[in-house]
């Protein structure tokens, strides 16, 4: 009785929406071991490993490959104020979230990040499709809830609280980034202040990304870790 149970509550009773969330889940696992098997995507600091840069065959500017992989998944979020015109406060903060999200990365892209290299064309399109799906699967599922009673303990405004947060650290963390650098430089530098990670794949990024500092910089400090302050 408890696993029929859990699982309706896993996975809305749609065939889409079942798959999508399996092959989301199955993807993000995928691509983590990938990452610390040192089989990066080839984008940033790992376009150019060894690993990387013997199959590489077509390249993109990384600022305009960071702009077409935002701009489909931005888009979804506008349109769906169009398609969805009047719904409920919850269906409203998340078609808010999506939008708002993508529209900080893109404004990122053309005013914050300061960008040195390129990006692989598949990466660029693997990364495009992989936004652009979720966005869509985020708003698709929240459909089926219109109508329903909402639940007896409401967290939606503290969930608000903690997107604008998040989205807060994630952006300060973005200008960190930036100001590492001067016009005009290129180089890697050891990031210093608040940074926010994220889960699955990104934890697995984390962990390569200080492989990839402590075998460029010999000062690294070896008390800085991936994930867990001090210990991993």
């Amino acid at each position: 009785m408890a696993i029929p149970m859990v699982l309706a509550i896993l996975f809305p009773p749609t065939l889409f929406l079942t798959g999508a969330s399996v092959l989301t889940l199955l993807s993000l696992a995928i691509l983590g071991v990938l990452e610390i098997r040192g089989i990066n995507l080839k984008y940033s600091k790992f376009v150019n490993t060894a690993s990387s840069s013997s199959s590489i065959r077509f390249k993109v500017p990384s600022r305009v490959g960071m702009l077409l992989l935002y701009t489909p998944a931005f888009l979804v979020g506008v349109a769906s104020f169009w398609l969805y015109p009047a719904d409920d406060s919850r269906f409203l903060f998340l078609k808010s979230a999506v939008t708002i999200h993508f529209f900080k990365r893109l404004f990122e892209v053309i005013f914050i990040h300061k960008y040195s290299g390129k990006m692989s064309l598949d990466t660029m399109i693997i990364i495009l499709v992989s936004y652009f799906f979720l966005s869509l699967s985020l708003i698709y599922t929240q459909t089926f809830n219109q109508g329903l009673s909402e639940p007896s303990i409401d967290l939606k405004y503290l969930g608000i609280v903690l997107f604008l947060i998040g989205i807060s650290g994630n952006f300060y963390h973005h200008y960190l980034l930036s100001k590492l650098r001067t016009n005009g430089d290129k180089e890697y530098k050891i990031p210093k202040g608040v940074t926010l990670g994220s889960a699955l794949y990104f934890m697995c990024r984390s962990y390569v990304t200080r492989k990839w500092y402590m075998s460029k910089f010999e000062d690294f400090p070896k008390e800085v870790k991936a994930l867990i302050p001090f210990v991993f």
